[in-house]
């Protein structure tokens, strides 16, 4: 698959081609949304905790007698259905943690690169560098590459004045290539990406570790 290398001035530069291993495979959306599932679930802390009746602080005094007042039968206050009680099923400590085979977390990811190109989603850019951060500079970029949506950003390797010059944009987000994940690349609608970043990717999900650019005539 061939695609346009712009600048930072939204001008074509060249060509790239990519490999058909990372952005040409056919869409499998039951392990996507597997994938998605499994990343969600992981981001879970599994931290809540409820009182049950034997945590409560309280006396364990018995409210009132047994037989005589013509009430339920009560024990002490921290009863669950008291209000200041324990909770009877509340939430416990657990952890949320899901896995998947190696083969389907990579075989997800090409998934999502791939549907990113097949719908024109993906924007490659020659490269990113800021002199100092300033969001202007990054403004007048996703403004020359036409992004009027969410988008992420990814380059190659950190790059601190790119994340700073991101960070106040809403709906951008900034990552290195090697931490793409399905569930940022399904949130966000615009993939832009380094050509550096485009080598990491492949050398990452692909086969070829090499990327050809053909220059335009």
């Amino acid at each position: 698959m061939e695609v346009t290398v712009y600048n930072a001035k939204g001008k074509e530069v060249t060509k790239l081609n990519l490999s058909d291993d990372v952005f040409g495979v056919p869409t499998n959306e039951v392990l996507v949304h597997q994938a998605l599932l499994m990343h969600l679930a992981n981001k879970r802390q599994g931290t809540a905790h409820a009182k049950t009746r034997g945590e409560v602080i309280g006396s364990t005094r018995k409210l009132f007698r047994q037989k005589g007042t013509g009430r339920a039968r009560r024990g002490n206050a921290k009863a669950p259905v008291l209000r200041g009680g324990g909770v009877a099923f509340g939430p416990r400590p657990r952890s949320f943690r899901q896995r998947m085979p190696k083969k389907m977390r990579r075989l997800a990811i090409r998934c999502a690169l791939s549907a990113k190109a097949a719908d024109s989603q993906l924007i490659v850019i020659d490269k990113l560098s800021f002199k100092q951060p300033k969001t202007k500079e990054m403004t007048n970029i996703l403004s020359a590459l036409d992004v009027k949506s969410s988008a992420m950003v990814a380059t190659a390797e950190v790059d601190v004045n790119v994340v700073k010059s991101s960070r106040n944009i809403n709906g951008i987000k900034t990552t290195p290539a090697s931490l793409l994940n399905v569930a940022d690349l399904l949130a966000h609608r615009t993939l832009i990406i380094t050509v550096e970043g485009i080598q990491k990717v492949e050398q990452l999900w692909g086969k070829k570790d090499v990327v050809e650019t053909t220059q335009n005539a």
